[in-house]
């Protein structure tokens, strides 16, 4: 079984950038799909970005397409979400989660699980 805690978040202002990372303490993901997920307020939760076990394939909701960068580094056990060109539109808890078995390519919300407790982005204007 997975654990994992989301780190990185913070207030920023527009235009800026931060790195979000989420490591599994138990080291069990090396093998499985990760995405990105937010949810801001009286929203619901919506994709942003996933990564396959190998690392060669990402994908990105196209609200975030040119702005942010999935990665994992399979040494130190953590995926990273690294978020430039900020807007307040991305304000939101950000959560990382596994993806499904036999799920391959999926961003569905509901083929990930195992989900984290969430880091808060804010972006001032």
């Amino acid at each position: 079984q997975a654990q994992l805690v989301e780190s990185g978040g913070g207030l920023v202002q527009t235009g800026d950038s931060l790195t979000l990372s989420c490591t599994d303490s138990r080291r069990t993901f090396s093998s499985y799909a990760m995405g990105w997920f937010r949810q801001a307020p009286e929203k619901e939760r919506e994709f942003v970005a996933a990564i396959s076990w190998t690392g060669a394939n990402a994908y990105y909701a196209d609200s975030v397409k040119g702005r942010f960068s999935i990665s994992r580094h399979y040494a130190n056990n953590t995926i990273f979400l690294q978020m430039n060109s900020l807007k307040p539109e991305d304000t939101a808890v950000y959560y990382c989660a596994l993806r499904k078995p036999m799920k391959s390519g999926s961003t569905s919300l509901d083929d990930f699980s195992s989900w984290g407790q969430g880091t808060q982005v804010t972006v001032s204007s």
